[in-house]
């Protein structure tokens, strides 16, 4: 099991003062901050643009930015993304491109490499995928929209990718994103993960600190 780490998702955070938003993290000594950008097509939403990251490094973020790209066509924007300060870029399975020279793009862009899935989405449609990156994100929940409630049928998708990972010797990480706070965090943990999106729950909390300190001893 790799230590679990917290990634706390700007989503959540004040769409007038993200800036601010990413730096509550950062002052808890947060090293992750998770960044999900929505294209309304792939995802009944639209969130932010390479700009933003752009614009979070420019203020200062020195955060690793874990870049989720729920968009139909993520092939078009891994230089955009990974040129404005992108550190990972997790691209989805679902959509019909090629998704095995996407995530090559994404290393020769200097960029970590993610496959992400949905909870319709059969496990197996990652397993091609494994030997090429450095995590796997189980969503938790329908993408789209923060709020929603964990689901727990993903749970029996989490361990099956932590059997895979330690059958074949690799060595991503395992990420869950959707309805996590400590309670739910503590299922997936128990399945396997050791990444942890947290929005709402975190943003939210009257006591961040200890918010972060739960997750640390997860």
């Amino acid at each position: 099991m790799k230590p679990p780490l917290l990634a706390p998702s700007l989503l959540a955070g004040d769409p007038g003062a993200l800036a601010a938003s990413a730096a509550v993290p950062a002052a808890l000594g947060l090293e992750w901050l998770h960044v999900d950008i929505m294209d309304a097509h792939f995802v009944p939403n639209l969130s932010f643009g390479p700009g933003t990251v752009a614009a979070l490094r420019r203020h200062g973020s020195r955060q690793f930015l874990d870049t989720h790209l729920m968009m139909t066509e993520p092939h078009r924007y891994v230089e955009a993304f990974a040129k404005a300060g992108s550190s990972r870029l997790t691209i989805h399975v679902e959509p019909g491109y090629d998704q095995a020279g996407t995530l090559s793009a994404i290393r020769g862009h200097g960029c970590s490499a993610g496959i992400a899935l949905n909870p319709g989405t059969p496990i197996e449609a990652v397993e091609p995928f494994l030997k090429d990156v450095d995590l796997v994100l189980v969503m938790t929940v329908q993408p789209g929209f923060g709020g929603q409630a964990f689901r727990a049928d993903t749970l029996p998708k989490i361990a099956q990718v932590r059997r895979w990972r330690s059958e074949r010797g690799l060595d991503f990480r395992i990420e869950v994103d959707g309805g996590i706070d400590v309670a739910t965090a503590r299922l997936c943990r128990a399945e396997g993960a050791d990444t942890f999106v947290a929005g709402t729950s975190f943003f939210a909390s009257e006591d961040r600190a200890a918010f972060a300190a739960a997750f640390a001893a997860l």
